[in-house]
C-alpha cells in the first residue's frame, strides 16, 4: 500500500504520526511524507486538496490547517490519523 502524507514537523500530531509508522508499519506500506512548512512546492500541492476537496469543508469553516492528511493510492483521503492507521493493517 502507497499513502502520502502532508504534515509538518512542527505539528504535535504530524510528529506522533511519523513516530508511530516508524515504530509499526512493515513492508508493505510504503509512505512519502510531505512537511508542507519545509518548501513552498510541497505547500502548495498541499493547499490545492485543502481548498478543493469536501473533506476539508468543517476545516476550512473553523479556519484549521487540516494535517496530518494521507492520500492513499485508492483515491482515499483521510484526515483522522486513527482511520488512516485502521486503513493500512496497523
Amino acid at each position: 500500500m502507497k499513502v502520502i502524507i502532508y504534515g509538518s514537523d512542527i505539528c504535535g500530531d504530524c510528529l506522533d504520526t511519523k513516530a508511530y509508522l516508524k515504530e509499526h508499519a512493515d513492508s508493505t506500506v510504503q509512505y512519502i511524507y510531505f512537511d508542507i512548512t519545509k518548501s513552498t512546492a510541497n505547500l502548495k500541492r498541499f493547499l490545492k486538496l485543502r481548498d478543493t476537496l469536501d473533506l476539508f469543508q468543517e476545516v476550512r469553516e473553523k479556519h484549521t490547517i487540516g494535517i496530518p492528511l494521507f492520500q492513499f493510492e485508492d483515491g482515499t483521503y483521510l484526515l483522522s490519523q486513527e482511520e488512516a492507521y485502521k486503513k493500512m493493517g496497523i
